[in-house]
């Protein structure tokens, strides 16, 4: 399975030309808490219903996933495109 992956830097150039793109979050809420982007939504990996949360999401809205390093991240990404995600991004390194 062939996951896109962007750097930080090019995620921030992305969310400021196309306001329509979701910025998630995976992080733990505590993490979510001390620093966030703006409009971002968060959705925690380690909870017991992460995928059914993720499940309810729009399968045809562009994500941008990232986390902290881009590990869960990229396991919420590999997650989505099993679930039919078609437009989901990897974010690499620390968005902040």
């Amino acid at each position: 399975m062939e996951i896109d992956e962007i750097c930080a830097e090019e995620a921030k150039d992305r969310i400021k030309n196309n306001r329509n793109i979701v910025i998630l979050d995976v992080r733990t809420p505590e993490e979510f808490e001390e620093e966030h982007l703006p409009h971002a939504v968060n959705i925690n990996i380690y909870a017991d219903d992460f995928e059914e949360r993720i499940s309810r999401l729009e399968r045809t809205k562009t994500y941008l996933v990232h986390c902290k390093s881009g590990g869960r991240s990229r396991a919420a990404v590999e997650l989505m495109l099993e679930l039919g995600f078609t437009d989901v991004t990897n974010v690499v390194g620390w968005m902040f």
